[in-house]
């Protein structure tokens, strides 16, 4: 499975930098359905997540033939890149 890099916009939000969810999700989807065997339905990123290089937050994925899995992202850089680190079964 092909995990990459995906470039996250950033927002400001109550005095600090946090991931913008939708971009991340719409790239985190866009990505995933290139790199899976299985089409991604829908992808849910927290709201709130604050830029800080290093700092790793969950997605949730469902795909199309109903499984759900879990993916991991790290947060590289003070621009909100993001990668994949880890993509997991929740069930």
């Amino acid at each position: 499975m092909l995990l990459g890099a995906i470039a996250a916009l950033v927002l400001p939000g109550c005095g600090e930098t946090v991931i913008d969810s939708a971009k991340t999700e719409d790239a985190l989807q866009a990505n995933l359905s290139k790199s899976l065997e299985t089409k991604v339905a829908a992808v849910e990123c927290p709201s709130d997540q604050k830029v800080e290089a290093g700092a790793t937050f969950t997605c949730s994925v469902k795909l199309t033939d109903g499984k759900e899995e879990t993916a991991t992202l790290k947060i590289l850089n003070e621009d909100a890149d993001v990668s994949v680190i880890n993509l997991h079964s929740t069930q």
